[in-house]
């Protein structure tokens, strides 16, 4: 070896430094495969939120419709539950609206002499409609709902929804429906 170049190596002790970093060629693939990446999942995540509020809104009206008969059969006297905004009126048109549990028939939808027994938040993101007679439901201290019967259409984003049926004795079941 030459006594120059083995004085250069030697010299510092050290190998030439590398350089750190990214080359303008990494940095677009990685772009890239995060803009396809985005493109693909971002539709999906879409999907699955707006099945999520109308899983939501549906668990929403089956525990209010719950806890309704429930008390009606624990207490043994009428309960009735309906959207009320300003807890004094029964709004039987936006079931989306605040979900209010009272005790009694709430006769004209005046809630002013009722006890309010539970009230659930309002519901994001989705509509839900109920019949067209604007009543709301009543449980009698059997549990049934005899005449308040009837089925609550919750419909969401991207064609997304569900039927909340219930019963004349009282009883909820669910059915998925892709139109709303």
């Amino acid at each position: 070896m030459r006594p120059e170049i083995q004085d250069v190596v030697y010299s510092t002790g050290k190998a030439p430094r590398q350089a750190k970093g990214l080359t303008l060629i990494e940095l677009l693939v990685t772009i890239a495969i995060a803009a396809i990446l985005a493109t693909w999942a971002l539709p999906s995540y879409q999907r699955f939120s707006a099945r999520n509020e109308v899983a939501a809104e549906v668990l929403r009206l089956k525990t209010a419709l719950a806890q309704a008969r429930n008390t009606a059969v624990t207490r043994r006297t009428t309960i009735t539950v309906c959207p009320s905004r300003d807890r004094l009126a029964c709004d039987g048109a936006d079931w989306a609206a605040p979900l209010v549990i009272v005790q009694g028939s709430a006769d004209d939808g005046d809630l002013s002499d009722a006890p309010l027994l539970k009230e659930l938040p309002p519901g994001r993101g989705t509509r839900v409609s109920f019949r067209q007679d604007l009543r709301p439901v009543r449980y009698t201290a059997l549990g049934r709902s005899a005449g308040h019967n009837g089925t609550f259409r919750v419909c969401g984003r991207l064609g997304t929804g569900a039927q909340v049926i219930l019963s004349n004795l009282g009883r909820v079941r669910v059915v998925s429906t892709p139109d709303c």
